[in-house]
């Protein structure tokens, strides 16, 4: 009986040593990467922005209103946007286009209608809009220009 309590005894000593470990020892084989060799770190999100390409620098609207690119915005709206949003601020399916200029930055809206998975996913209003419209927004996969 003596030979099991010391044999018992040993086990629980050398288990609780193995499972504490040198804490400096463990410091020491550490190895951290630091911050200024981490390669291309995804920009922090960004709520003025959103989830996508555009940012403020990459629409430049200074540019006069294109009228053809206007016309051409105008059909494709009639075809893809109507169907859910009116340009009042009443909302139909999503929200009313009225004042999101005053509301929202160009490149969040940019983003939003050309990413908005990415947007719903991560934006809190985005996230806030989906929760009073009920529908997340489908992407009508818009060009660029189509976007603009």
């Amino acid at each position: 009986m003596k030979k099991l309590i010391i044999i018992t005894s040993l086990a629980i000593t050398a288990f609780i040593a193995g499972c504490g470990g040198d804490e400096k020892a463990a410091k020491a084989t550490t190895t951290e990467t630091p911050k200024s060799m981490v390669a291309d770190e995804p920009p922090a999100y960004d709520p003025k922005r959103g989830e996508g390409k555009f940012t403020a620098e990459s629409l430049d609207l200074t540019d006069k209103i294109d009228n053809t690119l206007a016309t051409s915005g105008e059909s494709v709206a009639k075809v893809k946007c109507f169907s859910c949003h009116k340009v009042t601020d009443e909302k139909l399916v999503g929200p009313g286009w009225k004042g999101v200029t005053t509301r929202r930055a160009p490149a969040w809206i940019m983003n939003f209608i050309t990413n908005p998975e990415g947007m719903i996913d991560k934006d809190p209003e985005a996230q806030a809009m989906l929760e009073i419209c009920l529908v997340r927004m489908p992407n009508q996969n818009l060009t660029d220009d189509e976007a603009r």
